[in-house]
């Protein structure tokens, strides 16, 4: 009896320390069929950056803390994730921790505590690149960038923690002609993924020229954070959140007056014009998106390029053109975004490398394309057939058949075991194979192979030397 009850308390402390497996909120697996679906995209974002000639570039998944703080505004920087410092082996790094914690209690940073986080986006990092690099690097720089970022946001439908940018930047270049060159990639990439878009544009010397208006440039920061939160809130909370940041009534109704503007692209930068007349910063923003919209012929019918002047971008580096795409049709944030940033690498010591670049918003671009059933069939494709395994000598045969399939790019599998027909038959359901070669003992010495269709039930027989030409 008290043997029994041991192992009966033994056995309950084990289910206690099993834990069911978990993944951090904000992240999510991916498995075949969507990894097939995701490369998809991506692989159609990097023939088009390719056609435009740009290269690709890879940065690590930290940077130093001191890279990152400061560079994306003050709501940005509370989402960077940051990263502790490692070892705790030996006293002394454990009383500079334990030092460093108290710090942090007190609201201040610490270096003893963490030096490193993970990156936010790409811009940043390329910006450090091109600043560490600048002498080796053809100007201008066109670089690409595939990679996953993080940010400590509120996970939400199309807003993860860790997720996939896709960027593409010119650096060393203050021609407007990049700008328009980025916005036909925006287009042919949306058009090749049938994905139909408004293209918005604006220019923070707009929104820096109604800052002036509103009291001066110290203004701009809080006016861009509220404005770019219009779409989320509305606009009487936007108006209660510059009254929250210091602007008063009159300075308030210049912005809604100015979030009021209405019309085509041509109606729109006549009233900006109206406007700012005087203010030189002012009518040089009008001039760049005019030059834009005179000179951005689209020729894509699901892509419509729209001056937008409520949109902001708050992040701090922007200074110019700055760019938002947003899928039509779907209750989903942007698809895209960027800007022109002109001196990005001075925050890092070298001035005056000017550069415009965008990105693609991958994960939300899934999003879409699920809900509007946008994905080709062939991206599901993986196996092409799956040879039965009936024999230790059919196996044999059926492996070198295999090796000839695969070097004409036709995928396949030998099932690991001889099983049973349901079994096997299973297993190419599960795994969404069109078709199974069936190879027992007559056939081996016949030399032919019986090919079957799962969804049509059709075989066909074919010999071993037929076999790559029927038509998988």
């Amino acid at each position: 009896m008290v043997h029994r009850q041991h192992h009966e308390r033994q056995a309950m402390n084990y289910e206690q320390k099993i834990m069911k497996p978990t993944i951090p909120q904000g992240t999510r697996d991916f498995g075949p069929e969507v990894v097939r679906k995701r490369s998809y995209i991506f692989n159609t974002i990097r023939t088009v950056f390719e056609l435009y000639g740009f290269q690709p570039l890879e940065t690590p998944a930290m940077e130093n803390l001191d890279t990152l703080m400061g560079k994306y505004g003050e709501e940005g920087d509370k989402l960077i994730f940051k990263i502790l410092n490692n070892g705790l082996d030996n006293e002394a790094k454990f009383e500079k921790t334990k030092a460093g914690f108290e710090k942090i209690m007190g609201g201040k940073s610490s270096k003893d505590i963490t030096e490193r986080a993970l990156r936010y986006d790409l811009t940043i990092p390329f910006a450090r690149y091109v600043a560490m690099n600048h002498q080796q690097l053809a100007m201008p720089f066109k670089r690409y960038q595939v990679q996953p970022v993080w940010r400590a946001d509120r996970p939400q439908k199309g807003r993860y923690r860790e997720f996939y940018q896709c960027d593409a930047d010119v650096v060393g270049s203050r021609s407007l002609l990049n700008e328009l060159e980025l916005v036909n990639m925006y287009a042919t990439v949306f058009q090749k993924l049938h994905i139909p878009v408004e293209i918005r544009i604006n220019n923070r010397k707009i929104l820096a020229a109604l800052a002036d208006r509103c009291g001066g440039a110290e203004k701009l920061t809080d006016i861009t954070i509220a404005i770019d939160k219009l779409d989320k809130i509305g606009i009487e909370k936007v108006k209660e959140e510059l009254r929250g940041r210091g602007l008063d009534d009159t300075q308030v109704q210049i912005i809604e007056s100015f979030l009021n503007i209405t019309g085509s692209n041509e109606e729109k930068l006549t009233q900006l014009k109206a406007i700012f007349t005087g203010n030189e910063t002012g009518l040089k923003g009008v001039e760049e998106l005019k030059y834009i919209v005179d000179n951005c012929h689209l020729s894509t019918a699901n892509c419509q390029l729209s001056l937008d002047v409520t949109l902001a971008r708050g992040l701090n580096y922007y200074t110019g053109t700055i760019f938002e795409v947003k899928a039509l049709g779907v209750q989903i944030g942007s698809i895209g975004g960027g800007g022109r940033y002109d001196d990005l690498t001075g925050l890092f010591g070298v001035p005056d490398v000017p550069g415009v670049g965008i990105s693609f918003g991958v994960d939300r671009i899934y999003d879409v394309m699920s809900e509007l059933d946008l994905f080709p069939g062939e991206t599901a494709a993986g196996t092409k057939i799956l040879f039965f395994n009936l024999g230790e000598a059919e196996a044999a045969k059926a492996m070198e058949l295999a090796q000839q399939l695969r070097s004409k790019n036709i995928s396949c599998e030998v099932f690991h075991e001889n099983a049973k027909f349901d079994k096997q038959f299973k297993y190419a359901e599960k795994k969404a194979i069109p078709y199974v070669a069936i190879l027992g003992s007559r056939e081996l010495e016949q030399g032919i192979v019986n090919i079957k269709n799962l969804a049509s039930g059709e075989q066909q027989q074919v010999t071993f030397e037929q076999l790559a030409e029927a038509g998988f």
